[in-house]
């Protein structure tokens, strides 16, 4: 009778394959944590790419406002360089306007002189003096009209305006009113005011159709956003 002997392969299958799960699991688990870190270092990379993105964007908007700010400020000061030189052509030709009276012809003269020459603190001064002293003046309302011009190129925006809107209350079939109605609109340009700025070039339009100046103020009114 054959004894029975137990067969040493099953434990033998048993060692093996704790064996191999004593050496498998460490190398798994080691290849998780190597996974996750690397997922863990690419979605903190995202991240700071997101964040210089982001940066990126607000000092991209940042030069964009800025640019455009010195556009509105370039368009400005080409506007007021096109008024004045308009005005200052004006001035050139002088008044076809003279009176009797050598005192108040001098005193016209002479603050006109500093108009055209560029000095306009000195001509706002000359011109209030003359219109105080002759307000009933045939000049007067040209003294008027080249005072609020020197208001406006000394950037008095608002005593300009004040200025022209009496000159053309106070006389609006004078031919000076389409000029005093552009220079008030050149004002409320400065002061960002379009919407007011467009009522006074189309008021020029309407009110005097067949002046030079309404093709201005079309002109400007085509340019307005």
């Amino acid at each position: 009778m054959r004894r029975f002997i137990p067969s040493s392969r099953p434990s033998l299958l048993v060692a093996t394959v704790l064996f191999t799960s004593v050496f498998t699991l460490p190398a798994q688990a080691f290849a998780d944590d190597e996974a996750r870190r690397a997922i863990l270092e690419l979605r903190q990379q995202v991240r700071q790419m997101q964040e210089q993105n982001q940066q990126a964007r607000f000092l991209l908007a940042d030069q964009i406002e800025s640019i455009q700010h010195e556009l509105t400020d370039m368009r400005g000061q080409l506007e007021r360089i096109r008024f004045e030189l308009d005005v200052n052509k004006q001035a050139a030709g002088g008044s076809s306007i003279q009176v009797s009276n050598p005192q108040e012809q001098a005193a016209f003269d002479q603050a006109m002189g500093l108009f055209r020459g560029g000095k306009y603190q000195e001509s706002t001064q000359a011109l209030n003096a003359f219109i105080s002293n002759y307000p009933n003046s045939q000049l007067a309302t040209e003294a008027k009209f080249y005072l609020g011009s020197s208001l406006y190129t000394t950037r008095d925006f608002r005593g300009s305006i004040a200025q022209m809107q009496q000159l053309v209350q106070e006389a609006p079939g004078n031919p000076r009113a389409p000029d005093a109605l552009m220079i008030i609109a050149a004002n409320q340009m400065e002061l960002d005011d379009m919407a007011a700025a467009k009522r006074s070039l189309q008021r020029i339009v309407s009110d005097y159709p067949q002046s030079a100046t309404a093709d201005k103020a079309r002109a400007r009114l085509e340019q307005l956003p």
